[in-house]
This record gives C-alpha cells, structure tokens and sequence, in this order.
C-alpha cells in the first residue's frame, strides 16, 4: 500500500540584498543553511535588489578610496573585517578583503540575476557572485566577469554579455530598489516571510528558524 506523504507547507521567503554587501553574504549563507535542514516546509526565495551605493559609477570606485569616505580611515574598516572574518569562518566563508581592490556598481549584477531567475532557481549563482567577490577579490561590475561566472552554473556567456549590454531589467532594479525604501528598508540583508514577516541583519541560524516558526504558526 503506497502511504502519501503529507504536502509540505510551502513559505514565500522575500530577500532583500546587496551584492556588495558582505554581511549580506554572511545572512544569506545563514538562511540558506537553516532552509535545507528544515525538510517539513518547501521555501520559495525572491531576491529582491537593493543598492547600498546607488550613484557609483559603472566602472566603480578604487577600494580604498571607498573605505576613507565611509569609514574615515583604515582602522575602523580593519577591526570590521576582523569581525566579519571571524564570523564568515563559521559559516564556511574565506572573507579575503585584502584582494579586493575595487567597489563595484552592484546594478548589472542584480539585473544578472533577474534574467536567471526567469530560468530556474538562483541560490547557486547568489552564492558565485558573493564568494567571487568577497573570497577572490573578482570586481563583479565587469560584464566578462559576470558572463564567466553565469556560465559555471550553465548559462550562456554571450547570452550574459548581450544583456548586459542592453539596459534590460535596469528599470526593475531601479524600481524594486524603490520599493525597498517605501517599505522602510534601510539596511540589508533584510528577509520577509509571507509578506508580514521581516527581520533585518546577518541574523543567527536560531532566530531566523524562530522566524520560520512564527511565518509557519500564522499560515
């Protein structure tokens, strides 16, 4: 007798990012650890952009001069890759701030994965993008740069380069940015269940297996 196994609750996860954010990285590695030990729900992901430096220009910025404008020296920026090092470690991250050499527009990155997302699923290529910046010092503003890494998780290179040559899904990014200040984000990572709710930060696994819990106890 074939016994059906009962239909897993499914729960709609919004996450609101940046590429170029490395506490970002740090929750989103957190997140995607805490969904695939949770084999009671089915999670849809929805990465929604948000850009932590909007008027950088499309070649970006020099790094360091980057890091005197918003931290106002190396010292303080020091003693937070310390930190973010430190915590990246327990979750499997090898932060290498040291051979990142520029800050780059994170736009063509997010219209990247607009594209793949229309295709299929896109926690893979979230997590190349992050590790290939953060972990390898890649500058993810170059269109080679994005098409090489679109094409390990099987996309087209060319495919890659004519859309980013193109200014497709630049208003979407532009317009779900928006969206994310009308909501009254401010900061990212920031995730949303179900629409209602939120938490913002690089959250602990625990906490945001709570929030799992809270999102599965309202449906």
């Amino acid at each position: 007798m074939n016994i059906l196994a009962p239909t897993r609750p499914r729960i709609s996860i919004e996450i609101v990012f940046d590429l170029v954010c490395p506490w970002c990285f740090l929750g989103v590695r957190r997140l995607l650890r805490v969904i695939e030990a949770r084999h009671d729900i089915q999670a849809s992901l929805h990465w929604r952009p948000f850009l932590l430096n909007p008027d950088i220009a499309p070649g970006g910025v020099a790094r360091q001069d980057w890091l005197t404008r918003k931290f106002g020296g190396e010292e303080r920026a020091r003693r937070l890759h310390g930190t973010l090092a430190e915590l990246g470690a327990a979750e499997g991250i090898a932060f290498r701030f040291d051979l990142m050499r520029r800050v780059p527009s994170s736009l063509d990155g997010h219209r990247l994965l607009r594209w793949a997302g229309q295709q299929g699923p896109v926690e893979g290529l979230v997590q190349r993008l992050f590790e290939a910046y953060f972990c390898e010092g890649q500058d993810i503003g170059q269109a080679g740069v994005l098409a090489g890494i679109a094409a390990l998780e099987g996309h087209d290179p060319l495919a890659v380069r004519a859309l980013l040559a193109s200014p497709a899904e630049t208003e979407w990014v532009h317009l779900e940015n928006l969206r994310a200040h009308r909501l009254g984000i401010n900061g990212v990572p920031c995730f949303l269940l179900e629409g209602q709710h939120a938490i913002a930060g690089a959250q602990e696994a625990e906490v945001l297996d709570r929030l799992l819990e809270v999102a599965l106890a309202a449906g």
